[in-house]
């Protein structure tokens, strides 16, 4: 025929399914209109939203396994996990099933999971005394938030050390994580603790009776929370840019200038709590969840999958990432370097730029150098004019001998799941009170807040005439 039917019944979405099946297993985030230009490719017809929307859907049943079935199995995988590697620690917590008041024996409904692997536990102890938590929203049939937390080696490498999949973001759900994440992972005291300033998460550390409050740990807050709380506070997208700057007694002045409310509300929020200049060095001069953010993204394509497949995903990618990143420090070791590749261009930028600088560090101490641990231009002029040992003063975490130990751990093989010890634990399902809705077209995955207001991205512009207040289909 010269044209194709309009109605192509005999491409439907299982034979789509199949020919993106490579795509979906590379990137489980693929967009629907990415799958449209495929099947437009292969097959020159272009097939509608619903029937590419359907084929994706398909080809994650079919690379992942079903999402129900899924349930079933996490508990058995994380039980030969857990025989592979003895040190790793699973929490799950579930809820009984009734059936006319009456409890069913033998089936439990998924609750909360929590799981850190082992090589993720003896990673944090050379890393900064420093940890970042945030959460993120699933995407699979149920709903559900993924909480994480991460935390930075010497060479400014990310390091997730403990995951939780629960209900949502709740105060009892922060109270489950932060207390599995002290008593598994976060062992030592005097760290710091950065995360959104949600009353959640507040409320979770408040019931923490002082694992995560001083001095055994320093909660602070994210700037960029801060200032979109301003921005929901007060609607004045010209002044929030204020609260995130680091001059702080300028700018609160400022502020002061055009309204008390306005510090008034900044009062509140202790300083200690959001401000550099007053966090007593807690936070190694991180003001942001910047790390967790890189990893919700690196985890994005796994946050579609079914619950096993989620948890598989860390595995397989945290093993990827201690091989790679423990392949390059042993290179740089053996080849003579005793720093990390950080820290090293940071001393020959101080070099260059010491010249002709002559500083009495020892009576007025560097701010960079207190909060970073790390040598500045103006302590490397000291130590060069009273003929000191510079590498005295560089904190041991940003040694390639320390960077090498937070990657030592290894994860171990699985195995074939017939190798796997016999489960005789209940029967574990999901929680249908958390089924997403299965009528009308997907929604968007992309959550708003107050920092993507049309105000912050400037007036709405017409792309015809060039003229603010209406869009292309509204221009006159």
């Amino acid at each position: 025929m010269g044209t194709i039917s309009q109605d192509h019944t005999k491409l439907d979405s299982d034979t789509i399914a199949n020919a993106i099946r490579l795509l979906v297993e590379a990137d489980p985030s693929i967009k629907v209109k990415s799958v449209i230009a495929e099947v437009q490719g292969k097959f020159n017809y272009t097939v509608s939203y619903r029937k590419a929307w359907l084929a994706k859907q398909k080809a994650i049943a079919k690379i992942s396994g079903d999402r129900e079935v899924s349930y079933q199995t996490l508990p058995v995988w994380l039980k030969a996990m857990i025989v592979k590697m003895s040190r790793s620690r699973v929490q799950i917590k579930t809820l009984p099933v009734y059936r006319e008041s009456e409890e069913v024996q033998g089936i439990r409904v998924l609750y909360r999971v929590f799981w850190s692997f082992y090589p993720c536990i003896i990673a944090f102890r050379h890393c900064k005394p420093l940890v970042q938590v945030d959460g993120t929203h699933l995407y699979e049939k149920y709903k559900g938030a993924l909480l994480i937390a991460v935390a930075q080696d010497g060479n400014q490498n990310i390091v997730p050390i403990a995951f939780l999949i629960v209900e949502g973001e709740t105060a009892d759900a922060w109270e489950f994580f932060l207390i599995n994440l002290r008593r598994y992972v976060v062992t030592i005291d005097g760290v710091g603790i950065i995360s959104d300033c949600h009353t959640s998460i507040d409320a979770a550390i408040a019931r923490s009776n002082g694992a995560w409050s001083p001095p055994r740990a320093w909660h602070m807050y994210y700037i960029r929370h801060i200032g979109s709380n301003f921005l929901r506070r007060f609607k004045a997208p010209y002044l929030h840019k204020l609260v995130e700057e680091q001059e702080y007694n300028k700018n609160y002045q400022r502020l002061k200038e055009r309204g008390e409310a306005y510090t008034q509300w900044c009062d509140e929020i202790s300083v200690e709590r959001w401000v550099s200049a007053f966090d007593g060095d807690h936070c190694w001069g991180h003001m942001t969840t910047n790390l967790v953010e890189c990893i919700n993204s690196f985890l994005k394509g796994a946050r579609n999958l079914p619950v096993t497949a989620l948890v598989l995903s860390t595995f397989y990618r945290l093993n990827e990432l201690f091989t790679q990143k423990s392949t390059e420090a042993h290179e740089r070791l053996c080849n003579g370097f005793t720093y990390s590749e950080f820290t090293t261009k940071r001393v020959e930028e101080s070099f260059r730029r010491a010249e002709n600088i002559v500083v009495n560090w020892f009576e007025r101490r560097n701010e960079m150098f207190e909060v970073e641990r790390l040598l500045c231009r103006h302590v490397l002029a000291c130590c060069t004019n009273q003929r000191l040992d510079w590498q005295v003063h560089v904190h041991d975490v940003y040694k390639m001998s320390k960077i090498c130990k937070v990657y030592r751990g290894e994860f171990v093989p699985i195995g074939d799941p017939s190798t796997w010890d016999r489960y005789e634990g209940a029967k574990v399902i999901a929680n249908w009170t958390l089924r997403h809705t299965t009528k009308g077209r997907p929604k968007s995955t992309y959550y708003s807040n107050e920092m993507d207001s049309r105000d912050m991205r400037g007036p709405r512009r017409c792309t015809i005439c060039g003229r603010e207040g209406h869009s292309r289909s509204r221009c006159p």
